[in-house]
């Protein structure tokens, strides 16, 4: 038996291929909704739950005090939504290079599989379901079944808050029964990710440099370690395996 009980995945860009459709619905958003900025600030927001990017936008634009705050922050936030669930709803979904690979390799040793997300339900639904990874799942998104890919989803509106804070990741270890962060790795291909998996105090929190950022980006954020993409992560499990035995 190998000696991690669970890695958390997460999944635009992570496990789920994102060739920017996120950012892109997301600068459409602002840039319709009044907000102007770069892309390098949309990037660097990437991995957080979007509420609360929308939050801290119009906080910096004019201010939370303002009248009109709250309303801009929900029309802001509705309207990337629109856009967003259009884009996953007629467009093609596909795994990144290496994840079903992992996923097998994880469930034929007994070790589960979390995806946590910085959006929502209803777009985390839509993702799951083009994939098939929907399947299984029950009605609070745990493979109680066996049928299911994976063992259980979470998205950013399920907890207290989302990322960069831990609460995704122990939300996971609870319904999976796992206790000791020891025995949980985490990996993401944010800052916002390895952060999360560092403040969990997992076994190693990891990052994957073929999603969102690249290794020069994420290099200068606390990590275990950067992958070239997933195919990268069994060696690493195998290799901690071995070192248990030694």
């Amino acid at each position: 038996m190998l000696p991690i009980k669970l890695v958390v995945f997460d999944m635009a860009g992570t496990t789920v291929q994102d060739k920017k459709e996120v950012e892109t619905c997301f600068a459409r958003a602002c840039a319709e909704t009044g907000l102007q900025v770069s892309e390098e600030r949309i990037l660097a927001l990437q991995g957080y739950s979007k509420i609360e990017v929308f939050k801290l936008l119009w906080d910096e634009r004019i201010g939370q005090n303002h009248p009109e705050y709250d309303e801009n922050v929900v029309y802001s936030y509705d309207y990337f939504r629109l856009i967003l669930e259009d884009h996953y709803k007629l467009n093609d979904v596909l795994p990144t290079d290496g994840c079903l690979e992992i996923f097998d390799f994880l469930r034929k040793n007994d070790v589960k599989i979390a995806l946590t997300t910085g959006f929502y339900r209803k777009v985390t639904n839509i993702i799951l379901e083009k994939l098939g990874w929907l399947d299984g799942l029950e009605f609070n998104y745990v493979n109680t079944t066996g049928k299911s890919v994976i063992d259980v989803s979470i998205a950013s509106d399920e907890v207290a808050k989302g990322r960069p804070e831990p609460l995704m990741i122990q939300k996971a270890m609870k319904l999976m029964g796992v206790v000791d962060p020891y025995d949980v790795i985490n990996i993401g291909d944010t800052p916002s990710d390895l952060k999360s998996g560092s403040k969990a105090g997992c076994r190693l929190s990891l990052g994957v440099t073929n999603g969102t950022h690249t290794h020069e980006q994420l290099q200068f954020i606390q990590n275990n370690g950067l992958l070239t993409s997933l195919r990268e992560l069994r060696p690493i499990i195998e290799n901690i395996s071995v070192l248990n035995e030694a």
